[in-house]
């Protein structure tokens, strides 16, 4: 029984630190739409798609609010954001993006997880020619007629639609676009009244790499350390 309890345990503390970094990353994101745009989402496109986004992780509305106040105050945080590339063990190539109010401190600390765990920080457009940039837009599948919507997005940049499953398993449409295509594709889903899921991006690799098990595990356990990090947002990798 008291097995079962520490498993239970380390479940919820694990699922709890998971959904702390989740809305950590959307006050960042919304403190930076705001000093670009304002603070009125009808206005600011960039803050709409924070609050979408906010929606999908479940972020309460009154957290969302109080970090849209926040950030439109003079004592308001200013963070710079800045990509790292390095290299995990084994050949993965790595970046990672970052939002931070002290670049001295970000760099020292990415630095210091590539190194502890085997790997090494790059200097800049080592391995970003890797990847391709892509925005990213996940649909509730219902009530959509996907190759009604995938012929009527094709005019608007559209890069690839598929099938992807959300954070509970529910099933998504997924729909990529090139990142210059990223406002055309978000107002032609809204002219079609459709209210994506969440709408980011990501760097998708051009080659993923293969490694057996206990490399895998060993890159894999960079790259958590990475994401754990306070100032780190996303990393992508070339692991397959």
């Amino acid at each position: 029984m008291g097995r079962i309890f520490e498993v239970r345990k380390h479940t919820m503390f694990a699922r709890w630190n998971r959904m702390a970094k989740q809305f950590a990353k959307i006050g960042k994101e919304i403190t930076i739409a705001v000093k670009s745009g304002g603070s009125d989402p009808g206005s600011n496109p960039a803050l709409r798609r924070v609050i979408q986004n906010a929606r999908a992780v479940n972020m309460p509305k009154d957290k969302v609010d109080a970090a849209i106040k926040r950030a439109s105050g003079r004592d308001a945080a200013n963070y710079t954001e800045v990509i790292y590339e390095g290299y995990a063990p084994h050949g993965v190539a790595v970046l990672v993006e970052t939002a931070t109010d002290n670049p001295t401190r970000t760099v020292a600390n990415v630095r210091s997880i590539f190194t502890k765990f085997e790997g090494n920080l790059a200097s800049t457009g080592s391995v970003s020619f890797m990847f391709r940039k892509l925005g990213v837009f996940r649909l509730n599948p219902e009530g959509i007629n996907q190759d009604d919507l995938e012929l009527y997005l094709m005019d608007h940049g559209l890069d690839e639609m598929g099938e992807g499953t959300g954070e509970k398993g529910e099933a998504q449409i997924v729909v990529r676009c090139a990142f210059d295509d990223f406002g055309q594709v978000q107002k032609a889903l809204e002219d079609r009244g459709i209210t994506p899921v969440s709408a980011e991006h990501e760097y998708l690799c051009n080659t993923p790499i293969s490694l057996p098990d206990y490399q895998a595990t060993e890159v894999m356990t960079l790259l958590d350390k990475l994401e754990q990090d306070d100032d780190v947002q996303n990393v992508y990798h070339t692991l397959a």
